[in-house]
């Protein structure tokens, strides 16, 4: 088989005192962490869209990526190709998994039905690399933001024609995921949102996300697809506002219309940035509601606005992450998506391998690290000590709903006064995260 990575082994752990920018320091997939081995917590998984379809271009400039395998045309056989060369760069990586948006992997056609074939051309070779290279589909996702017919969105459009093509989009995405063995769909509204409310029924707009949703999930049962639906929170660009703006504004959303049993989430860092919010503050509202299901693995720079998709090389950053993942039990069918671009200036084929490097070492050094506080206890115990007063007396009753105001009333007349509360103690936790790290 001819191979574009000929110059580059498959990736080998070397441990923390290698020099080698193309060996891992810290991730050994088989190393056992916290009772499992770090490719079971960890469940990496490399993007299709930035890592084989990125350009490098920007609003003020042509794209930079030196890409040789690709030669630039739509063809099926340059999507073919393309797919090999994937699966080349993925396994010689190591990482256990990939992800795709539909459009990713093959061109749209000049219709419904030449589209369908496409995707099935170069599906048929995705699924021949899944079997020869042990690689896994995470999730697959549907691409209804891009083309000029989404304008105004896809299942909030105001045209009911996007609507009908929309599901037949996310119709096909699901079946070839189902086929390929994904172990999950994602749902990702790039352009379910306004840009101004002049012109816009909310309302109306998201009743018909929520009958779309309904329809996938009707469709998820006639075909038999037993993966994990995710919803991906994201506060805005392309549009102003997002219907799915947040965790919280997806958990309020799915609750409203009866889809929460049917979906978790996918919660992305730079999403959380655009939000307002940390990553480790969506991950909580996530999981406090037993929706954690995935995340994509990614920075934003914090002087700049918009949706960077940078590789996450901050050790705080996968330590807070692992700390809330590890709460919540893990990843079950989610795992770690690298949903991040090498920079602009970073345009070499091998600069793929030393920005997927580093993310990994990072989230290892993140796992180790999370798994080791836990195992040391002070600051879980710190935590529990904190709300101590409701483990029993008046809070374990106001906690069991056996208390009324009358109740409180009586309670606080009696006893007179609030007791003090207790330090806070955030230097002295923020130091205790520092002797790990």
């Amino acid at each position: 088989m001819k191979t574009t990575f000929s110059n580059i082994n498959n990736i080998a752990y070397e441990g923390p005192k290698s020099k080698n920018q193309l060996a891992f320091k810290h991730y050994n997939a088989d190393e056992i962490v916290a009772g499992k081995t770090m490719r079971e917590h960890l469940r990496f998984a490399v993007v299709y869209w930035h890592t084989f379809r990125g350009t490098g271009s920007d609003p003020f400039g042509a794209g930079t990526m030196q890409r040789p395998w690709d030669d630039g045309s739509n063809s099926i056989s340059n999507a073919q190709n393309r797919a090999r060369v994937a699966f080349e760069f993925i396994s010689k990586l190591g990482a256990p998994y990939y992800c795709w948006h539909d459009r990713d992997v093959a061109p749209e056609g000049k219709n419904l039905k030449e589209t369908n074939q496409n995707f099935d051309a170069v599906a048929k070779v995705l699924k021949e690399e899944q079997k020869r290279t042990g690689v896994k589909l995470l999730w697959g996702t549907t691409n209804a933001f891009s083309h000029p017919r989404f304008v105004h969105g896809a299942s909030t459009s105001c045209n009911a024609d996007v609507f009908a093509f929309a599901a037949c989009q996310v119709k096909k995405a699901m079946e070839v995921t189902h086929e390929l063995g994904g172990e999950g769909y994602t749902f990702w509204g790039g352009r379910e949102g306004y840009m101004t409310l002049l012109n816009t029924d909310m309302k109306r707009e998201q009743e018909h996300l929520a009958k779309f949703l309904h329809l996938a999930v009707a469709h998820k049962k006639a075909i038999g697809f037993k993966g994990q639906f995710y919803i991906e929170p994201k506060p805005k660009e392309p549009t102003k506002h997002q219907y799915d703006s947040d965790a919280a504004a997806c958990l309020n959303f799915l609750r409203e219309f009866d889809l929460l049993p049917h979906f978790k989430l996918n919660i992305e860092t730079n999403h959380a940035t655009l939000a307002g919010h940390t990553m480790q503050h969506e991950l909580e509202v996530a999981g406090a509601a037993n929706a954690l299901g995935s995340i994509d693995a990614n920075t934003g720079d914090e002087l700049l606005g918009w949706d960077t998709d940078q590789f996450p090389t901050s050790i705080y950053l996968t330590t807070y992450t692992m700390l809330s993942v590890l709460k919540y039990g893990g990843f079950k069918t989610g795992g770690v998506n690298f949903d991040a671009k090498v920079r602009r200036e970073s345009f070499e084929p091998i600069d793929l391998f030393y920005a997927h490097i580093g993310g990994m070492d990072a989230f290892a050094r993140g796992l180790k690290i999370a798994a080791a506080i836990r195992k040391d206890g002070r600051l879980a115990e710190f935590v529990k000590n904190r709300y101590a007063s409701w483990d029993s007396g008046i809070g374990a009753k106001i906690e069991a709903g056996k208390s009324s105001f009358n109740d409180l009333e009586t309670y606080m007349l009696k006893k007179g006064e609030a007791a003090g509360s207790s330090s806070g103690r955030q230097e002295y936790l923020e130091n205790l995260i520092n002797e790990f790290i």
